[in-house]
């Protein structure tokens, strides 16, 4: 008789499950419209709250100053709220003297080498590619290059269609075999004969004056060894978590990335669109291709890994506010906290490594506001846990206390957001900042956390495909 073997889920996998299941079919039945009304009454609701409790939390506050170890923790508590507040002053005095790069002129547009690594993007890649040779910058200039990664769907077909219809402006190959993101822009940099590598994902969409935009700094800055271009949500009006983060992302890049551009040290030259420097590559491409963490082989983390090794070697790291490239993300929030894990070991390891060389003589001139970005980065590391633990603490002892508090710092904090977005680009959906941290706050506040107890992992997690996935891509080829 043939023994079955029957392998069940345990009660806490079952449970995690279930909460991410819950926090899915929410998000995808709920109403955009519910959700902003819904999220104004509850950071209304908590900051009401806030008020009306007062007695009771100055009561607490007592309580707590009379002990050893409430002191202590008031403390610690007013001195992060001091730096990260002096941080923000910090960072928007360098937003405030920022200025981009302006496009040179035809003639001094360097030889440009594009590279576009694929793996199961489907029809996303021929988007690309076309929008890429659709670009203003001189045809004779400019070298296409797309590498499909072992794909298991039709995205060589579709590479294939555009190559058809693109003739020699473009450059196809395939990889024997899935080996990575890194090796597909390895073999890109190996045959690229550009002076400027520019590297875009295969699920992104430039503007006609990206590409000029991105490379017109090394001509201009001899310094500059790489560039980072500005990532905004090309899906944003698909779902409601794209269009949540289309206003973080906005936030991410020009703010933040506009005051590291002013110190030279862009900390990441974002996946989605990049330049380098080709010199600065080759400096550093054995050590990129081969580089380990924990003895095991480096497979996610390429462009923060890429932009480390560049500023190690003294070279500045800008960014290009005009340069716009649109990119999907996640519309799912299974595949959303995927892609924040994968992100959040990236900066593990690379402030790790940045660490090695960032308090040495990395590069003349000024690097102490380098180090302040890097220690503002080892600051959220290092600050994981204590707060997961505060948090379980003050949940189970104070429940309207932690609610309230975190209800009114959310609507702070996430104001400043909502402030740029509305100055920048739009009114209207600069609200969306407000759901989006009350969505980050209670159902992503686990990531960091999790992604250092899992550094040494090394899985894409996105790129996966179902066989539902895999035959709607082979119809949709077949139709075309």
């Amino acid at each position: 008789m043939k023994q079955t073997t029957i392998i069940s889920e345990s009660p806490k996998t079952t449970s995690i499950n279930e909460y991410f299941n819950r926090i899915e079919k929410f998000i995808s039945s709920a109403s955009p419209s519910f959700i902003l009304a819904g999220t104004f009454i509850l950071l209304v609701g908590g900051a009401s709250l806030f008020y009306f409790l007062q007695p009771y939390f100055e009561a607490v506050h007592l309580e707590r100053m009379a002990t050893g170890w409430g002191m202590a923790l008031i403390i610690l508590g007013i001195s992060l709220l001091a730096i990260k507040i002096s941080f923000l002053i910090y960072i928007l005095t360098l937003y405030l003297r920022y200025r981009s790069i302006k496009s040179v002129s035809d003639a001094e547009l360097p030889l440009c080498t594009v590279i576009v690594p694929a793996y199961n993007e489907g029809q996303l890649v021929y988007k690309t590619l076309i929008s890429l040779a659709e670009s203003d910058y001189p045809e004779h200039k400019l070298q296409l290059i797309s590498i499909d990664d072992g794909s298991q769907d039709n995205t060589w077909e579709w590479m294939k269609k555009a190559k058809d219809e693109l003739g020699d402006r473009v450059a196809i190959y395939q990889q024997p075999k899935n080996m990575g993101k890194r090796h597909a822009l390895h073999r890109g940099f190996k045959i690229g004969t550009g002076d400027i590598f520019i590297t875009v994902d295969s699920d992104s969409i430039v503007l006609k004056d990206t590409l000029r935009i991105m490379a017109s700094p090394f001509v201009v800055n001899k310094e500059c060894g790489a560039v980072a271009g500005n990532v905004r949500v090309l899906n944003r009006d698909k779902a409601l978590i794209p269009r949540m983060l289309n206003v973080n992302f906005a936030f991410s890049f020009e703010f933040i990335r506009s005051a590291q551009s002013r110190l030279g040290s862009v900390l990441c030259t974002p996946g989605a669109l990049s330049a380098y420097r080709r010199e600065a590559v080759f400096n550093c491409l054995n050590d990129w291709i081969n580089q380990t963490f924990m003895g095991e082989v480096s497979k996610i983390g390429e462009d923060r890994a890429m932009t480390n090794m560049i500023l190690k070697q003294g070279y500045k790291v800008l960014f290009q506010r005009k340069a716009y490239v649109y990119t999907n993300i996640p519309e799912k929030y299974k595949n959303l906290y995927k892609m924040f894990i994968r992100w959040e070991r990236s900066n593990v390891r690379e402030n790790i490594a940045m660490s090695r060389f960032a308090f040495g003589n990395f590069r003349e001139g000024a690097k102490s506001g380098t180090r302040i970005l890097l220690m503002n980065q080892w600051l959220k590391m290092i600050m994981a846990y204590p707060a997961i633990l505060l948090m379980i603490f003050f949940v189970s002892t104070h429940p309207l206390l932690f609610l309230s508090s975190t209800l009114v710092g959310i609507m702070i904090f996430s104001s400043m957001h909502a402030f740029f977005y509305a100055k920048k680009h739009s009114m209207s959906e600069s609200f969306w900042a407000y759901p989006y941290s009350v969505f980050y706050a209670f159902t992503l506040f686990w990531i960091t956390p999790y992604a250092i107890a899992t550094a040494g992992k090394s899985g894409w997690l996105t790129r996966d495909l179902t066989k539902g996935q895999l035959k709607k891509q082979q119809q949709l080829v077949a139709a075309s």
